[in-house]
């Protein structure tokens, strides 16, 4: 009985103690090199093939906000001759222009403003992306199909009446 009393928590004592020192050698042990060279400082310089996806929308080029502005002039919203640049004046044209043809009067560049000048796609914001004919999806196909599955009886007096 004693020899339980004192075997136990001295396992248990050098079992953490073990765990501790372990852990410790484990953070302060260097790293060996290798034959290319250090995998740390390869690993900061090295280039991802893919490149990440930026969000938000990108501002349009100087070309771009000609193009608008030439558009926004035809229509009359916009005096001056186009510059490239998204100032002041371009800004109140295009919320002249937005607030003529029925669109939020924002003042941002917008797909149903875009189309409205004729510089959009036929197809933004018109609806959301369509899968190709004959495709189906893994989220609509089973839904469409009935269940094999046993449903419970129904309690409503309506379902269960034979008179029905």
């Amino acid at each position: 009985m004693i020899s339980r009393k004192i075997i136990l928590p001295t396992l248990l004592l050098s079992l953490v103690a073990g765990l501790g020192v372990s852990a410790e050698a484990a953070q302060t042990t260097p790293r060996k090199k290798s034959a290319a060279g250090s995998s740390k400082a390869h690993r900061g310089t090295k280039k991802s093939s893919r490149s990440k996806r930026q969000r938000g929308q990108k501002a349009p080029t100087t070309d771009r906000v000609s193009e608008i502005q030439t558009a926004l002039a035809k229509d009359g919203s916009y005096t001056g001759a186009p510059n490239g640049k998204m100032d002041d004046s371009t800004v109140a044209a295009l919320k002249k222009y937005q607030a003529a043809h029925g669109l939020n009067p924002s003042g941002k560049l917008d797909a149903p403003t875009l189309q409205k000048l004729g510089l959009g796609s036929s197809t933004a914001g018109a609806a959301p992306p369509m899968p190709p004919m004959g495709a189906t999806s893994r989220l609509t196909s089973s839904a469409s199909k009935p269940s094999n599955s046993r449903t419970a009886p129904s309690n409503s007096p309506a379902q269960n009446d034979p008179q029905q």
